[in-house]
């Protein structure tokens, strides 16, 4: 069991990563063309998608990946609280 939340861990630091890559390719013009700008558009959109609904884009800023990234940092905090206990 704890192996399992270990690696949930682990994976969803992962992801909090390819979303601050993502986020990053945005200041380079032609970036999500690429072969790994393609590749992370695939992996990162499905999570970013509901976000998207939210609307959160205020004064030219999106915000949307900083939503994704907090509530994948409340998930693993939530995990950890169960391997803790």
């Amino acid at each position: 069991m704890i192996f399992v939340l270990i690696v949930l861990l682990k994976t969803i630091q992962f992801y909090s990563y390819l979303l601050i890559a993502y986020a990053l390719l945005s200041w380079f013009p032609g970036a999500y063309n690429t072969g790994f700008g393609r590749l992370l558009v695939q992996i990162v959109e499905p999570v970013i998608k509901p976000f998207q609904r939210l609307n959160l884009q205020f004064m030219g800023l999106d915000f949307t990946i900083w939503a994704a990234v907090i509530a994948l940092n409340l998930l693993s905090r939530f995990l950890i609280m169960l391997l803790v206990r």
